[in-house]
């Protein structure tokens, strides 16, 4: 076993690493950014190395740096965690040419899985199936566009590298081509520096269900499968395992396809084996195919790891230096289902936008497991995946996992940044995912069920303003018993209520005309005569009440001013903080609504800007290359009296 390993990546996976490192006596070098020098992955490792400037390539995506960080910390290894560098076969030959050891397959392997094309003709001579598609070298439009008119419509247009949805495009109409192939080939370049793509057979009931391969070089075991249809923009939402509605046969079937496809390659370390499945009429051992492998550490391991006993970073060391496989197939058994949840930093009402922000308060429930990056006080930074934690839950039946993962995601508390945190509720409350009838389009058909803003509890709202108030600390020492009959109107962005407060512990507030009494009553608040179990906390930001749909309230702030709505659509901000990498307009160029403006980066994916309304473009505020904030004006339309 090593005595010291660098891990090349951030965030929670560099802190899960770190985990398993600490229970087997591994001491652990991090690396970190200028973004992350305060981060927890760094003051939870035994020593870290700078590498450079927040954006990952001039710090995280600096093989030479680490490498040379590792060699001067005395490291024996490098643990590549997942993205960045884990899949890059050019990093894993300069890791062994210094001499240090790789945790993760040969190079040679990750070559023979990385382009997605190749991939699938190596799949095909060991027997596994594949997706009916074109996956050749021909990469002239037309020549694509013949090939998904020969496959049939729906098609999927995929970048050949990389994965996480990025590059990827579903075209239902021939005339969309072109346009969705620009669009994938401009993606794929900018997040794997190769823009060529393959084409393939939408499946209409798509399920997406991976395998778990592990390997030692020689021989290769599974520990079984996960259901990964719960996605968003093909973009994972929540995992779990085993799949539901799996039957043994079927597993046997895509355990055993998962298991040569490891060992054709002479797979080292952890890997996952990934299928598009027909759920059409159920799971049927003549109904999936190859997709891709993923030659890392897969996001959602976790909930692997819950059913099968089994501590994968722990594998990942123990192979890595050098024993055999820790278990035979006959020993890997599942136990009880198990779910993970992403919870992310981002505004679904915009559009699943991702955000920033400084977390002011963060809590985590006792009985889940919580694998995060972020502690409370830190900051979500633009430069990085906006993931504030992953909340895992395990059960003896799925239905007991379920209401366990939502009972843990009613009992997290975020503020300071909006999440989706409301929108992975709704999901664990949703009745088709309830009785296990999942795909990849349910998201997509529900979407305005899953998004819609429910109307915040009133009572709730109550308590949240006797925060504000600076009354939320009934006990002797806050001063509560110090309450004297007053009334003021209390205010904070977009609202305000009035407050009468009756004597100690006993307030009345006033909210839209309704009337709710408020009291602290045998160490418990009541409203309106019911017992809450709702908690007030203050923070940086204001004040929040948690137990239920949370209720945030932020104090006016004397120096803002009232901007209202960018000038009735003529104004095109930027929603985030990102990087303009096109402009689709120029001045004097007349555009309807709907129209492509600009695209923005950011958060390591694309996002369109485009018109809210007919007009003509007066004046263009910025260029591709700009590193702007949130708010900033990028495009601007003439008035309505001028264009007309």
């Amino acid at each position: 076993m090593f005595h010291k390993i660098l891990i090349a990546n951030r965030g929670e996976i560099a802190c899960r690493v770190i985990d398993t490192c600490r229970r087997l006596g591994v001491a652990t070098v991090a690396v970190f950014s200028d973004a992350d020098r305060d981060s927890r992955h760094v003051a939870m490792a035994d020593q870290a190395v700078h590498l450079g400037g927040p954006a990952p390539a001039d710090s995280y995506l600096r093989g030479d740096a680490i490498i040379a960080a590792a060699l001067a910390t005395g490291a024996q290894a490098i643990h590549p965690g997942y993205g960045f560098l884990s899949e890059n076969p050019d990093f894993v030959d300069v890791v062994e040419a210094a001499g240090l050891v790789f945790i993760g397959p040969s190079a040679r392997a990750i070559r023979a899985m990385g382009l997605k094309d190749a991939a699938k003709a190596l799949m095909e001579q060991a027997g596994v199936p594949v997706v009916p598609g074109y996956h050749g070298d021909n990469q002239d439009a037309a020549y694509l566009a013949d090939q998904a008119a020969r496959i049939g419509y729906p098609a999927l247009i995929k970048a050949v590298a990389g994965g996480g949805g990025k590059g990827m495009r579903r075209v239902d109409d021939p005339k969309d081509f072109v346009d969705a192939l620009d669009s994938a080939r401009s993606e794929a370049r900018n997040a794997f520096g190769n823009p060529a793509v393959l084409i393939e057979k939408y499946v209409l009931q798509p399920r997406h269900i991976e395998v778990q391969v592990f390997g030692d070089g020689h021989r290769a075991v599974h520990l079984f499968e996960r259901d990964c249809s719960l996605q968003r923009r093909h973009q994972k939402v929540i995992e779990e395992a085993p799949a539901p509605g799996m039957t043994a046969e079927m597993r046997r079937t895509m355990g055993a396809a998962a298991t040569r496809a490891a060992e054709a390659i002479g797979y080292k370390g952890a890997g996952t084996i990934e299928f598009i499945v027909d759920g059409s009429d159920g799971l049927r051992p003549d109904r999936f195919w190859f997709m891709e492998m993923n030659t890392r550490l897969q996001v959602e391991h976790p909930v692997t790891e819950a059913i099968t006993g089994v501590d994968l970073v722990e594998w990942q060391l123990r192979v890595a230096s050098g024993e055999p496989l820790p278990a035979k197939q006959e020993d890997l058994t599942i136990t009880g289902h198990a779910f993970e949840a992403r919870l992310y930093a981002e505004d679904v009402p915009a559009g699943f936008l991702p955000a920033t922000g400084r977390l002011a308060h963060l809590r985590f429930p006792e009985g889940a497991r919580i694998e995060t990056g972020v502690r409370q006080g830190d900051r979500v930074s633009p430069w990085y995946d906006p993931m504030i934690a992953k909340i895992v839950t395990h059960g003896a039946t799925r239905a007991i996992a379920l209401r366990a993962l939502e009972s843990a995601l009613v009992d997290t508390e975020v503020a300071g940044s909006v999440t989706n945190l409301d929108f992975l509720i709704a999901l664990t409350r949703h009745q088709g995912f309830r009785a296990g009838e999942v795909d990849t389009g349910l998201i997509g058909r529900d979407l305005d069920a899953l998004v819609a803003a429910a109307a915040p509890d009133p009572r709730a709202r109550a308590l949240a303003v006797i925060g504000l108030a600076g009354l939320a600390d009934p006990s002797p020492k806050g001063g509560a018993t110090l309450w004297q009959p007053l009334r003021r109107t209390i205010a904070w962005e977009g609202g305000e209520a009035v407050l009468e407060v009756l004597g100690p512990g006993v307030a009345r507030v006033t909210l839209e005309d309704t009337l709710h009494e408020v009291r602290w009553q045998s160490d418990r608040w009541w409203v309106d005569g019911d017992l809450r179990r709702n908690r007030i906390v203050g923070h940086d930001a204001g004040i929040s009440v948690f137990g239920g749909r949370p209720v945030h309230l932020s104090p006016l702030d004397p120096l803002a001013r009232e901007t209202g709505p960018a000038g009735g659509g003529a104004l095109t901000l930027s929603p985030m903080p990102g990087l303009v990498k096109s402009v689709h307009v120029t001045a004097g160029q007349a555009v309807s609504a709907g129209d492509r403006l600009a695209v923005l980066e950011a958060m390591k994916m694309e996002h369109a800007l485009t018109a809210a309304r007919d007009g003509v473009v007066a004046e263009v505020l910025a260029r591709p290359g700009d590193q702007v904030e949130a708010g900033a004006p990028l495009i601007r339309l003439q008035d309505d009296e001028a264009a007309a």
